[in-house]
Formats: structure tokens, C-alpha cells, sequence
């Protein structure tokens, strides 16, 4: 089992930038890789970047250049950095972890809210 809690969810003005956090618990070993995902209204939730064990990143087209993934294995946690934000980033934005025991099961946290204002 493994737990997820984000944090670092806000309001900020177009052009400004925040930190997400993700804190995992559990079986933390297990994960194999992390991913950031975001549900905006109305829409499907869509990946933005998912980092593996090898930190090899990948980033969705609409947020290459802004957002940076990264991951703290020593203190089990994920970070969105996200400058340059955009009305259109405004979405819930949910951490993802992939574990393999010994299928793929995937994990969620709760949620965290980033609203850009115009």
C-alpha cells in the first residue's frame, strides 16, 4: 500500500509560479515510477510529467518548458515546479505513483487545486 498527499495548491496570477509537493508513505520502495496528472473542468485528466526510477522524464507538450518534475527518494516525495503558469493550468492536480507487486497498480492522492487567474 502506498499513500499519496499533495500539497502547494493555490491561487496565483498568470505568470507566476508554484511548488507542488507530493509525500509518499507506505510501501515506498515499490514505486516505480511517479507522475503528476491534472483534471480541469469539463476535461478528462491528462498526464503532465511522470519521472521513472531512472529519472527519465517526460512532459506533456502543453507544459514542456515551464513545469519541471523531480523526485527526492531519500524523503519519498515528488515536486511540480510550475512557472509561467497559465489560466489554462488551472486544474486539480493529482500525484500518481505505479507500483509493481507484483502486478501494475496505480495510486493517487487526493488532490490538490491550482487556480491562475487572468
Amino acid at each position: 500500500q502506498v499513500q499519496l498527499v499533495e500539497s502547494g495548491g493555490g491561487l496565483v496570477q498568470a505568470g507566476g509560479s508554484l511548488r507542488l509537493s507530493c509525500a509518499a508513505s507506505g510501501s515506498t520502495v515499490s514505486i516505480n515510477a511517479m507522475a503528476w496528472y491534472r483534471e480541469a473542468p469539463g476535461k478528462q485528466r491528462e498526464l503532465v510529467a511522470r519521472i521513472n526510477s531512472a529519472s527519465i522524464t517526460y512532459y506533456a507538450d502543453a507544459v514542456k518548458g515551464r513545469f519541471t518534475i523531480s523526485r527526492d527518494n531519500a524523503k519519498n516525495s515528488m515536486y511540480l515546479q510550475m512557472n509561467s503558469l497559465e489560466p489554462e493550468d488551472t486544474a486539480v492536480y493529482y500525484c500518481n505513483a505505479m507500483i509493481l507487486n507484483p502486478t501494475v497498480r496505480n495510486y493517487w492522492g487526493q488532490g490538490t487545486q491550482v487556480t491562475v487567474s487572468s
